[in-house]
Order: C-alpha cells, then structure tokens, then sequence
C-alpha cells in the first residue's frame, strides 16, 4: 500500500520497532516539573533541564506557544507512570515533526480526498430502518451544512457501491484544504482516521460540531446497537472518552497550528 493511503496512526510502521517500544514503553516519571523554552523563532518544551525530544531524537519544537503550553501541561499532568498513549497533543506534533514517511502537504491532502469516497455518514443502512432513521435524522443535516458551505452535491449511498463524488467537488476542498499550513493537515488527517468521515471533521474544524458531538455521530450504529442491547458502562464509556479526547486534542492542535492565528498573535505581540 502507498504511504499516502496508510491510516495515520500507522505512521510510525517505517521506524525501528526497537525505537517505538523504547518510547512508548510504560515509564516512571523522571522530572520534577515541565516549562517552555522560546528559542529561534520556535517554542521547546522543557523537562526539569531536559529538552524534549521526538521518537526520532528530533528537537520538539513549535510555532506556537499555546500549543507548547497544553503539551507542557500534558507531560506535568503525568503522575508516578508516563502514559504516552493517553498525550494526544505530544503525539500529533511528534508525527508532524518527525514525518516518518516522508509525506508533503500535497500527498495528505490527497489522501483527504481518496477518504472521501469512503466517508462514514455518505453510507446508510439498507437492513436495519431504525438505524436508517436515525442516519437521517442526525447525518443528513452535517451532509447538508456541507453542501452549502462548499457549494457542492454529495450523494449518500444505501448500498455496499461508493457515492459518486464528482472531480469538481473533490477541487473545491481540495483548494479549501490546501490553504492550512502542513502541521494542520497532519491534524485533518489524524481527526479523518479517528472519525472516519472528511464532512464531520470539517464541520468540527468549522465549529459546527463539538468534538463530543462528532464522536457521537461516528458512532452511531453502536450507539443505535447499545440502546437496543446494552452496554458494558466501564468498556464503552473508555472507548467513548479516548475518541473525544482524540477529536479535542486533534481541533486544538489545528487551531493553534492555524497560520492566521499565530500571524494574529505574532502581530499582537
């Protein structure tokens, strides 16, 4: 498979895997406590003395110093255990810097748009109506606030056949996508693979849906399975959380990593 079709969170499969038991492998804390470093244009973390580094050994470093801030914040909320797993933030600038496979904006971008013959809320149920009820109800609208925003037609599909998504409007979102700077799309692409659709990742960068909303809405078959036959509180409610955590972390890293917004800051400053 190419590496532009490669789910984000495989990323990491060209690296040692030596290297990536090392670094997130269970491990004491080490440091007392965590601070920002502004150097060269750019903002580090530091670790006591320390200054972090990425799995590639790499400088962690940042454009903005809100997002130094919350990835600051992540290390120090770190108990007697560093759970690496559980820092969405240190994670998403650790792949944007490190890139392990060497993708360009162009090539994410693209993998965007191959998503969006595939997206989640364009296929609805054809065996169950319950189901199918509730996908109108509560995907048509996002599909519908899409349309209008772009200016564009997206058919859904109630069978096992792709919908149709015509090369006009895979241009208009290529050009919309396009214009975020590359830590962005690495975001749009980590959201994508969590939410599995392009529309509910656009309409929560958008603000148009929250991040617990979005979750939600790429559950619903679950969710629709859950109410009918039950749910096991401490296994679906984790699930639940890790993927709304995944989704917050995701639209704050685009949000401060937005060129307009550190341009804004900067000007300000």
């Amino acid at each position: 498979m190419s590496p532009i079709l490669q789910p984000f969170h495989t990323v990491y499969s060209k690296i040692s895997l030596n290297l990536i038991m090392r670094f997130y492998a269970t491990r004491k804390r080490f440091y007392r406590k965590t601070g920002i470093l502004f150097s060269d244009g750019k903002y580090e973390i530091t670790l006591d003395q320390r200054k972090l580094k990425t799995p590639k050994g790499n400088l962690f470093s940042v454009s903005s110093e809100p997002l130094a801030l919350a990835v600051a914040a992540e290390w120090d909320s770190q108990k007697d255990i560093i759970k690496q797993s559980n820092m969405h933030l240190s994670t998403l600038c650790n792949t944007a810097i490190d890139n392990p496979n060497n993708l360009s904006k162009y090539d994410m971008v693209n993998y965007i748009l191959n998503s969006l013959d595939t997206d989640l809320i364009l296929f609805h149920s054809h065996e169950n109506d319950e189901l199918y009820k509730l996908q109108v109800a509560e995907w048509d609208p996002i599909i519908q606030w899409f349309c209008d925003k772009f200016q564009v037609d997206l058919q859904k599909s109630r069978s096992m056949e792709s919908p149709t998504i015509s090369p006009e409007t895979k241009a208009v979102v290529y050009r919309h996508l396009i214009a975020y700077n590359f830590e962005c799309v690495n975001g749009f692409v980590y959201a994508i693979d969590t939410l599995k659709s392009v529309l509910l990742t656009v309409a929560c960068v958008e603000r148009s849906l929250t991040p617990e909303k979005a979750a939600l809405l790429s559950r619903l078959e679950e969710e629709c399975q859950l109410q009918k036959w039950g749910r096991v509180e401490w296994a679906h409610d984790l699930s639940q959380q890790d993927q709304q955590a995944r989704v917050a972390a995701t639209m704050l890293f685009i949000y401060f990593n937005s060129t307009s917004w550190i341009k804004q800051n900067k000007t300000i400053g």
